[in-house]
């Protein structure tokens, strides 16, 4: 994918030894914790130029050095600070010890934390627990990142929230639900999925002077995506162009009692510009689709015979929409898998793999779980797919070949590429119906003459994106999937 749509995202252990090689080339440490503190507390300037008091929090290591920089800085600003401190400022060593002197000399004192301390300032910069977290914050620090949330003030993040985890999105027993998160050298892959999303806020990347593009011994993990890769994607139409140049999709699915997914799915797919779109679905939802969306070319099926004759004319099959578990569904998807076509396979289709092709791995398919559907696949719990999304995504793609999209907060897309970061997307879409629209917008890139790893990626920013611009005009309360397809057409045709 071209570089000005996406951006690196890198571990915590990557980033840590992008600061050791810096270390070696300035050799001055405590100059490059003076540009971190400095940047960040630009930022809280920026963000909140009408404040006259600050409490700093200050840990241990690093993160404790770039918090008692901040504070003398906000010192020498005429700024009242609140200093407190988690470990004994005597203890700390190197850059950190020279931090904490020069907040000494700029006239403050460090308060040691005890439970139930009032934290007072009008902004609240959390520098506790930097990027070497590993396992669940524990006491001192746990009660005060629970004091800094009870406290509902601004809080500025310093490289990370303390208590989330900078590998995973996880939260690591409790974490700081920052406002504005200052992170340095290279941003980190746990700042963009998972429980980051309500810990993180405005995120912002110092870079500090370093420049990762000349240490490409250190792969990215994972990539950013960026809303220009749409218009990237899908170039102006030729003006010679007709109905097939622009594929045919076929979705199945619908059981009987089940045809509102299948309905969102089909009609995504025609609004985001397939040259034609079929619906395979049970007989008693054909009326509400000619209804509905008139231009998807509705049949109504019994079982695998009436579905025969769509599989041969079909592009791609979008399959697993109101599918059902029962012995219609199962039918229908064995014929979809045998069709020799791209798949796109959500929902019941992903259950069904689960009971009756528990090892079927392929190229030309693409898989779209959400986090207990992606459990389901891998045989562990979807709690344990959110505390290590990108590891579950890796399983997910190795065992199962193609291209998975991990749907939540933070949507992953994986392929042989690697994998792609969806940060776009707004809490309204936690609404029925949501995944059947991208299942349907997938088909319809598929089905245009995108790689299914391109579409993927591409289908998965066009459909956040496209809930965005609805909640903008709207709000996020209340909407529903059925509103996303206009919003997706308008944003494919800039």
């Amino acid at each position: 994918m071209a570089s000005q749509v996406t951006h690196s995202l890198y571990t915590a252990a990557q980033v840590r030894e992008l600061d050791r090689r810096t270390l070696a080339e300035i050799e001055d440490g405590f100059e490059l914790m003076r540009r971190a503190a400095a940047a960040a507390y630009a930022a809280l300037r920026r963000h909140w130029p009408r404040a006259r008091s600050l409490c700093v929090l200050c840990g241990s290591g690093n993160n404790a050095g770039d918090g008692y920089v901040i504070a003398a800085l906000a010192v020498g600003d005429g700024l009242d600070v609140q200093l407190v401190a988690l470990r004994d400022p005597a203890e700390l060593k190197n850059d950190a010890a020279r931090a904490f002197e020069m907040a000494r000399k700029a006239g403050l004192e460090a308060t040691p934390w005890r439970h139930g301390t009032t934290l007072i300032g009008e902004v609240i910069v959390d520098a506790l627990l930097g990027t070497g977290l590993g396992g669940d914050v524990r006491e001192p620090y746990r009660s005060a990142v629970e004091a800094i949330n009870a406290r509902q003030l601004p809080v500025l993040a310093v490289d990370v929230p303390s208590g989330l985890s900078a590998d995973t999105g996880a939260v690591l027993g409790v974490a700081v639900e920052a406002s504005v998160t200052v992170t340095f050298i290279a941003d980190k892959f746990g700042l963009h999925t998972g429980a980051a999303a309500d810990h993180v806020g405005e995120l912002i990347v110092e870079p500090l002077g370093v420049d990762t593009a000349q240490h490409a011994d250190l792969a990215p993990v994972a990539e950013r995506l960026e809303a220009s890769i749409v218009a990237e994607a899908l170039p102006a139409r030729r003006r010679g162009s007709h109905k097939g140049d622009f594929g045919h999709v076929l979705v199945i699915g619908g059981a009987p009692g089940l045809g509102g997914a299948a309905l969102l799915a089909s009609q995504a797919a025609a609004r985001l510009g397939a040259g034609k779109v079929s619906l395979a679905t049970a007989p008693e939802h054909v009326g509400a689709s000619l209804m509905r969306t008139p231009e998807v070319m509705a049949r109504g099926v019994r079982g695998v015979p009436d579905v025969a004759p769509l599989l041969s004319t079909a592009d791609v099959i979008v399959i697993g929409p109101g599918l059902g578990q029962g012995a219609w569904g199962q039918g229908l998807l064995q014929v979809a898998l045998e069709a020799g076509k791209p798949l796109v396979i959500d929902a019941d289709g992903l259950n069904l793999l689960v009971r009756h092709w528990p090892e079927a791995r392929r190229d030309d398919w693409l898989l779209t779980p959400h986090p207990g559907e992606a459990g389901c696949l891998l045989g562990i719990g979807g709690g344990e797919v959110q505390a290590d999304r990108l590891a579950a995504i890796h399983q997910l793609q190795q065992r199962r070949g193609g291209v998975t999209v991990l749907k939540g907060a933070g949507s992953l897309i994986a392929g042989p590429q690697g994998i792609g970061v969806c940060t776009y997307g707004n809490p309204g879409m936690a609404s029925g119906g949501m995944g059947d629209v991208l299942s349907g917008l997938l088909g319809a890139l598929v089905a245009q003459g995108l790689a299914l790893e391109t579409a993927a990626r591409v289908g998965t920013v066009l459909h956040a994106q496209a809930a965005d611009a609805a909640a903008r005009e709207s709000g996020e309360r209340g909407l529903l999937a059925g509103d996303l397809a206009c919003y997706a057409r308008s944003l494919a045709n800039p």
